[in-house]
């Protein structure tokens, strides 16, 4: 499935709770009701049905049901079925079921998020979610109450993107750690969380995070749109959201940002961006997204702007020696020979010699041998990763230049390649070039640089053309906006940097009171006060 622009949206006409037309309302029996979930569940052994009934107490018969693993053991013991065994209430003679159901949510319990259910299938739901079900005889709604609890992964430092200066904590796979981190940097009482389900069978937990009054109000209903419109079985990872309501069809270039930093999501919501946190996966998702913020880091910020500056550059120079220096190598030694000094082209010419492929062909041995080293390195164990990169260093070095298969230029080129490749911060943009990468040394192979020149101009058109809801994807450079390009190529200093940009959209301007200059001290404040007249 794929969504497509807004025009072309087509919203679900039924959402989780419409879709149950055929529900199943919860009968006054207890037996019915239980026997009924256990038909359901197929009497899976790690839900757990316990009976809490005497038959010489005039107090109704009570069934909980919890799934061992997704509650807290110690809560439904303390706050639910301590409090239900010792209260004297649920003993006087003549109480109405329907009232014992109000007394035991609002009186007897003492665990907090206490929900009613109707329906078997509502029911279920909030079984699965780890809560526990009371089911009471008599009454023909359940109660659910919030004892969800199980094991989560501690904070570490993000592994796809490290920093020397910064925060060393990363997003976990805990939905809600993850909102509680974001509400940790931004105390602020603007910042929104809606919650959604999504995928039939997952039911998988999605939060949109977002400043209320900053974010862009068309860019919210367009995202919100997009994620009611979505209608699947199954949601494991973010990358499932991001493929069903990102721009762009068969585009390479990714149109939503994803990364692993509280900090990196903080700073897009604090501009504008709308934040997708996904349960299950420690990558959140910014959108919108433009070309130039995926070369964008965290650290950028937390060190001075002439450094992160010259780091921009760096990175800009990176993405053009990953995306055209082999392609140039093969058009020049195959075609354009002429350009080349004359010494250079005779060094050249004397590493070819004996090379029994065109330069085309050994450029993508050598591409692949590397993409496969490298597939190869991330998916061993670690033990046995040291030893790939020996292998590697041994078959794309000295072993396929003294065989003879590849000249020692070409090693130049792939290594130097695949070096520039890795300074670019998002992985996401990184490997879209690695794919461009190789059709633009066929095309460099058949045409020369006249394909390179008119494959760049055809990239260029198509990235002029795309948006990220809305926003498009060349934004602040096409269409140009000169006062937002303060933090585009270049980091200018914070205090030049008073106005928000509003490349997302977003609603507020003003940023920072600084002056617009840079602050002087007024003087040397160890010189003693009179020294002129001293």
């Amino acid at each position: 499935m794929k969504l497509k622009f807004l025009s072309n949206h087509k919203v679900a006409a039924a959402g989780p709770e419409t879709a149950t037309a055929s529900s199943r309302p919860l009968d006054s029996s207890l037996d019915a009701n239980v026997a009924e979930i256990k038909r359901r569940i197929g009497n899976s052994s790690d839900v757990v049905f316990r009976s809490l009934s005497n038959p010489a107490s005039t107090s109704p018969s009570l069934t909980f049901i919890y799934i061992d693993g997704l509650v807290n053991a110690d809560l439904i013991t303390q706050a639910v079925i301590q409090p239900l065994t010792d209260s004297k209430d649920l003993q006087e003679p003549g109480l109405d079921n329907e009232k014992a159901l109000l007394l035991i949510k609002e009186h007897i319990l003492t665990v907090s998020g206490i929900k009613e259910c109707k329906t078997v299938e509502s029911l279920l739901r909030m079984l699965f979610e780890g809560n526990t079900i009371i089911l009471l005889d008599g009454a023909k709604t359940a109660l659910a109450a919030g004892t969800s609890g199980w094991e989560t992964r501690s904070i570490n430092e993000p592994t796809s993107q490290g920093v020397i200066r910064g925060p060393k904590e990363g997003f976990t796979e805990s939905l809600r750690i993850g909102t509680s981190m974001i509400r940790r940097r931004l105390k602020n009482a603007d910042l929104r969380v809606e919650e959604y389900k999504i995928g039939r069978r997952t039911q998988t937990g999605i939060a949109l995070v977002y400043l209320h009054g900053i974010a862009s109000e068309q860019v919210l209903a367009e995202i919100r749109k997009r994620l009611d419109a979505i209608d699947t079985d199954s949601i494991l990872e973010s990358n499932y959201i991001e493929e069903l309501i990102e721009d762009g069809g068969m585009t390479p270039f990714p149109t939503i940002q994803n990364t692993e930093r509280p900090d990196a999501m903080a700073g897009g919501i604090l501009e504008g961006q709308v934040g997708i946190l996904i349960d299950g996966t420690p990558f959140a998702l910014l959108a919108p997204a433009t070309f130039f913020s995926f070369f964008q880091s965290s650290e950028d910020y937390y060190q001075r702007f002439d450094i992160s500056s010259f780091l921009r550059i760096i990175r800009f120079t990176a993405f053009f020696v990953s995306l055209l220096l082999p392609a140039l190598y093969i058009a020049v030694t195959t075609f354009h020979q002429e350009m080349l000094p004359t010494t250079l082209l005779i060094s050249l010419a004397a590493q070819r010699e004996g090379i029994p492929f065109p330069a085309l062909i050994e450029a993508l041995i050598m591409e692949l041998t590397f993409d496969v080293l490298r597939e190869a390195g991330v998916r061993m164990p670690r033990a046995i990763g040291p030893a790939i990169s020996i292998v590697g260093a041994l078959v794309l070095g000295q072993a396929a230049v003294q065989a003879g298969l590849v000249s020692a230029a070409m090693v130049i080129v792939v290594s130097f390649t695949a070096i520039s490749n890795f300074v670019i911060p998002s992985l996401a943009i990184a490997n879209s070039i690695r794919l461009i990468r190789f059709l633009m040394m066929l095309i460099a192979g058949s045409m020369g640089l006249f394909g390179i020149m008119s494959f760049l101009m055809v990239l260029l058109i198509h990235m002029a053309g795309l948006e990220s809801f809305g926003i498009p994807y060349l934004s602040p450079v096409a269409p140009m906006k000169p006062s937002y390009l303060k933090d585009i190529f270049l980091r200018m200093p914070m205090w030049k940097m008073k106005m928000r940009p509003s490349t997302y959209g977003s609603q507020e301007a003003p940023r920072q009171n600084l002056p617009a200059e840079q602050p002087q001290a007024s003087g040397n404040p160890f010189e003693p006060q009179g020294s002129e007249n001293s």
